[in-house]
């Protein structure tokens, strides 16, 4: 059997592809143990992480059957799995970016929101429309409501209707929408203007700009106060600092 998660290592970027397309990529239970295990065990010369989709769709969410046919600790399970997957894609240090194509759907559509950045083709689109077979998408509104704000996220939540990929970037749910036969391209683009810098300073900002996401202002400014300390004693921001002010290119360390 052809795996659940592709792995595949183009220089220092990880492409992690969904490989069920004969079912829509489900994030069943055990795809999304596929991804979670993939996104633990990254190489040490990872420096980014692209979640892509083999086939037609990106993701049409859950694996209905089996959430129909489980029994209550058997759900708990599945969406224990889910909930993890989306904070071990917020927790890895690389950035990760979702490669959008067809349809991203529910938990799908909550995958795309819960990646760091994203770039969709022309031709996708979005939706959370378990209000439509009787299960309110409430684990994918978490990080669609923090990707686009309360009434447009309660607008896809309660409607289920689907959005277009210009409507996802000014919402913004997506960053860039390019035509269909540029997506690898400007997927690239963006990961290659990403891994040109420190890896252990994105790290250290990508840690810190989910942390600070979930405080107040003023405990917000106090723990990146910290961390602007701590990062200014750094070698690798030495080392910018220096290259900036000598007009030259920095060495970044462990590269």
């Amino acid at each position: 059997m052809e795996p659940l998660v592709l792995i595949e290592q183009r220089d220092r970027v990880t492409w992690l592809t969904l490989n069920r397309p004969d079912r829509r990529n489900p994030l069943g239970l055990e795809m999304m143990e596929a991804l979670i295990d993939a996104l633990t065990t990254l190489p040490a010369e990872s420096s980014a992480v692209v979640i892509a989709a083999a086939g037609p769709v990106f993701s049409a969410g859950h694996d209905l059957a089996e959430v129909l046919g489980g029994d209550e600790s058997e759900l708990e399970k599945i969406f224990a799995r889910c909930t993890e997957l989306m904070e071990t894609v917020s927790r890895i240090p690389q950035p990760v970016i979702a490669r959008v194509h067809g349809v991203a759907t529910a938990a799908g559509c909550q995958l795309v929101a819960a990646a760091d950045l994203a770039v969709a083709a022309e031709s996708a689109r979005f939706a959370t429309p378990g209000v439509k077979i009787g299960l309110f998408c409430s684990t994918p509104m978490v990080p669609i409501s923090r990707a686009i704000g309360r009434k447009r996220a309660m607008e896809m939540l309660l409607t289920g209707q689907m959005i277009d990929a210009r409507t996802a970037l000014d919402w913004g749910l997506v960053n860039r929408v390019v035509p269909d036969d540029q997506l690898d391209d400007a997927v690239s683009e963006l990961v290659e203007s990403i891994i040109a810098f420190s890896p252990a300073v994105i790290a250290l900002g990508k840690r810190t700009f989910h942390s600070q996401m979930d405080v107040d202002q003023h405990q917000a400014y106090e723990e990146t106060r910290a961390v602007m300390v701590a990062n200014a004693q750094m070698d690798d921001a030495k080392e910018g600092i220096g290259a900036f002010l000598e007009k030259r290119p920095p060495t970044w360390r462990g590269r």
